[in-house]
């Protein structure tokens, strides 16, 4: 047994349930600059039972990390940390744990859409070894998701970028 109170591992049937109210309360945190997300299910409901691989911080979790394959690489789709322990490095430790996942499963790199502006989001995937991914290099699977996310009006609600970290194995 680990004395390591949120190490990371794959989730088990028994972890699903405890996610969305993870996503929602970190969703909350968006409130304080202008971010309110519409009603509707949450990513994680949305990920689960289909390609998707998630990694939670802890047991019970206090985080998560929802991944899937996308074009020859790995998609995060959603990383996620209890609002009430925020800033707590949960949040670095899952990325990490995606980055290892995705070298050891031989994907190029990692990607993802966030919001450009949000100090917790493209800034810090930034100091974290991501950067922002030229249109001209997107993937058919990146444009889908990224068509996908301006008919769900996530757009209107904050300037979003497409961003990608190299892995090697």
């Amino acid at each position: 047994m680990s004395t390591d109170p949120y190490e990371i591992r794959p989730a088990s049937p028994g972890d699903l349930d405890l996610l969305p109210p993870i996503e929602n309360s970190a969703d909350r945190m968006f409130g304080a600059v202008g971010i309110v997300f519409p009603p509707g299910p949450t990513v994680v409901e949305q990920m689960i039972g289909r390609d998707a691989e998630i990694l939670v911080a802890g047991d019970p979790p206090a985080g998560y990390a929802a991944l899937s394959p996308l074009d020859g690489a790995t998609h995060l789709d959603q990383i996620s940390v209890h609002a009430d322990l925020a800033g707590q490095g949960i949040g670095t430790r899952l990325l990490r744990a995606v980055l290892d996942h995705a070298a050891a499963a031989g994907s190029p790199g990692v990607s993802l859409l966030t919001f450009r502006d949000v100090a917790w989001n493209a800034p810090w995937y930034a100091r974290h070894g991501f950067a922002e991914l030229p249109e001209d290099r997107w993937t058919p699977g990146l444009r889908r998701h990224w068509n996908a996310e301006v008919a769900a009006g996530l757009h209107a609600l904050g300037p979003r970028v497409v961003m990608w970290a190299a892995v090697t194995a």
